[in-house]
């Protein structure tokens, strides 16, 4: 069962405005001294668009995965396998901006597990409730808390 990732205006806006710093910082050679050579001018413009397609892809294919064993958590090349036996708790955050992630939406839970580096993960899946309800069939050991906003 496959969940993709929820994604809201203040992430989609936040990904506008990394986009127009990476523009600047690419395209900022081409007002110094020579910058306008076909070749420099290529060679920035690859590189802008490299580096803003490696970061669409890690951010806007972020998706959930439930599998016999463990739950697939995916964006771009990052990927974390989750036991199901080793998931402890999930609960509701609006905490983000810290810790391991792979979201695209404020509205996000928080999955705790037993061998995290970090100690949780958090993800925001755009069937929260039905995202939910499947884990707690894979993981009935699972403490789940519920969303009071």
């Amino acid at each position: 069962m496959v969940f993709h990732s929820k994604v809201d205006a203040f992430f989609v806006n936040f990904m506008l405005i990394v986009v127009l710093i990476v523009g600047l910082a690419s395209f900022f050679p081409l007002f110094l001294e020579g910058g306008t050579e076909p070749l420099v001018v290529m060679i920035l413009t690859s590189t802008f668009f490299i580096v803003i397609g490696f970061i669409l892809w890690c951010v806007f294919s972020v998706k959930y995965v439930f599998y016999q064993g463990y739950l697939l958590v995916k964006g771009g090349p990052i990927r974390s396998r989750i036991p199901y036996e080793e998931i402890t708790k999930v609960s509701p955050t609006r905490e983000i901006l810290t810790g391991y992630r792979i979201l695209s939406s404020r509205d996000a839970i928080e999955i705790f597990y037993k061998k995290a580096i970090l100690g949780s993960v958090k993800i925001s899946p755009k069937e929260q409730k039905k995202f939910i309800t499947e884990l707690k069939k894979r993981c009935p050991h699972a403490q789940v808390e519920n969303d009071t906003r």
